[in-house]
């Protein structure tokens, strides 16, 4: 007759518990993923359409800065321009 051979009852339950910990973060691992794949998405679809207005404002306005405060703005003007009007 063989003796069954096994852990206690207690540390079954430390592995259960070890083992579900694992499973829960790895499924927060993959959540967060997913989430950030989307976040990185919209950030490119914000990064376009802010390129696209900055290129109709600059066919409207020309090569301008902007004060994001309050719309001013003012040309920029070019070294070479610059350094002739000194």
């Amino acid at each position: 007759m063989s003796k069954d051979l096994k852990i206690t009852d207690k540390e079954l339950e430390t592995i259960k518990e070890q083992q579900q910990k694992i499973q829960t973060v790895v499924y927060d691992l993959g959540a967060l993923e997913a989430k950030k794949f989307e976040i990185s998405a919209a950030l490119k679809e914000f990064n376009d359409a802010l390129n696209e207005t900055k290129k109709e404002l600059e066919e409207k306005y020309g090569q301008v800065n902007i004060n994001l405060q309050d719309g001013s703005y003012e040309e920029i003007v070019p070294e070479v321009e610059a350094e002739e009007v000194k």
